[in-house]
């Protein structure tokens, strides 16, 4: 399974912010969409950055209220993964535990056109081992 099927599921739409928002509209922007993170973008296909709620956290730690005054530029990470639409989901599994993130933007001819999440991932992978092991039994059953 790809990355392609994931989004063929889910869909491919990717929850943006530009790079002058505030931190405040970002926050909200999450709670509203319901995602742990948004791409940062001026154009809604290049990518400049990703924003996640523990960029947010450790911001506010670190620097209190004053964060939500932030411009999201500020606290965004600016050299950002990404994946295509052929990756195998076990390869963007491992890019995401290798590198400790939880986000992988998606790619199309250098323009943004999905997003993939752990959480997709692991639901994806966990639906192949199913099927699997459904062929396996019925295979077994029919021997």
């Amino acid at each position: 399974m790809t990355v392609q099927a994931i989004l063929n599921a889910k869909g491919a739409d990717v929850a943006t912010a530009r790079p002058d928002a505030s931190i405040n509209d970002v926050v909200r922007q999450l709670k509203d969409r319901g995602v742990g993170a948004l791409v940062i973008s001026s154009d809604g296909a290049s990518i400049e950055g990703i924003v996640s709620e523990r960029d947010v956290m450790r911001a506010l730690a670190e620097h209190g209220a004053a964060t939500l005054d932030m411009p999201v530029s500020n606290l965004m990470t600016k050299s950002v993964r990404t994946g295509e639409l052929t990756d195998p989901i076990a390869s963007v599994m491992a890019t995401m535990t290798q590198h400790r993130i939880r986000h992988l933007p998606i790619v199309k001819d250098g323009a943004l056109c999905g997003i993939v999440s752990i959480g997709d991932a692991v639901k994806a992978r966990i639906g192949e081992i199913e099927s699997e092991a459904h062929a396996l039994r019925d295979y077994i059953a029919g021997s």
